[in-house]
């Protein structure tokens, strides 16, 4: 995590975060996909209410004090939607979101068919986000769709205009290309964002690399979360069809490694001491 790009890990929970944090992550993400897998076992197309972001927010939040970077998607709404976002965002503890530029019937980043609003619309979402900012640290990341559906000249142009309405940073989405990102960086004053996700439009760039163009920030919002749930189908096979883990136990969290992240011997000592 040295050096000038910052690496931004993906937590879909709040024992994820604490081990992200024990690793040495400053910055962690919840992502609306993850949340709406692992959570509510529904698809990321914007299925998810502003409340059900805010339970999973508070959680992390009240288990770590590292940076929480927050997809609120589309901003679940109109302008007064928005405008309660972001306060209630704040008021949760995240220190940051992203706002896109689909339309509110939204997808997943990196498939097909997706459909952006206006220009002068996202502009607009910025303006209500900016402006409901109640703390001034508080980070609003414009995310643009825009390289899958209109091309990169318009992406750019986006850009400019985000920036120029208050964006405190650019997530470029769905970038093919380190030439795309560095033209990006090229275009706008304010830090790009590269989405470093498995199995979609965007090659898995190192670290180095995507520094080297420029990029400010990498955000990896799955990894945990698929590495979390083949480990999961993987156990369940092997209880169902062989009648015993004991083949796993290997490659599990040992029940102490679990107690050491969340303090588990602390809490019992204190339990000692308050019931004497």
């Amino acid at each position: 995590m040295k050096g000038p790009l910052l690496q931004i890990a993906g937590t879909p929970n709040a024992l994820c975060a604490l081990m992200a944090k024990s690793v040495g992550f400053k910055a962690i993400y919840l992502s609306g996909g993850a949340l709406s897998a692992l959570s509510y076992g529904v698809p990321d197309l914007g299925i998810l209410s502003l409340d059900n972001f805010l339970i999973e927010v508070n959680r992390i939040t009240e288990a770590v004090d590292t940076p929480l970077l927050v997809d609120i998607d589309t901003g679940f709404g109109s302008a007064f939607n928005i405008e309660r976002t972001i306060r209630l965002m704040i008021k949760a503890g995240a220190a940051a979101v992203h706002i896109e530029d689909q339309i509110s019937v939204k997808r997943c980043g990196h498939r097909p068919k997706k459909e952006l609003v206006s220009q002068k619309e996202m502009c607009n979402r910025l303006r209500v986000a900016v402006a409901s900012k109640t703390d001034p640290h508080f980070t609003i990341i414009a995310r643009t769709d825009a390289v899958a559906v209109e091309g990169l000249e318009s992406a750019i142009e986006r850009a400019k205009a985000y920036e120029e309405v208050g964006a405190d940073a650019i997530f470029a989405e769905a970038c093919h290309t380190l030439d795309e990102f560095k033209a990006f960086v090229k275009a706008v004053k304010i830090p790009i964002l590269a989405n470093i996700t498995e199995f979609g439009q965007t090659p898995l760039f190192t670290r180095e690399e995507l520094a080297h163009a420029g990029i400010k920030m990498a955000l990896y919002p799955f990894a945990a979360a698929r590495m979390m749930n083949q480990a999961a189908l993987r156990a369940y096979e092997a209880i169902a069809h062989k009648g015993t883990q004991k083949e796993l136990l290997g490659a599990m969290q040992t029940r102490e490694a679990m107690y050491e992240f969340l303090h588990y011997h602390e809490y019992e000592k204190r339990l000692d001491t308050l019931f004497q």
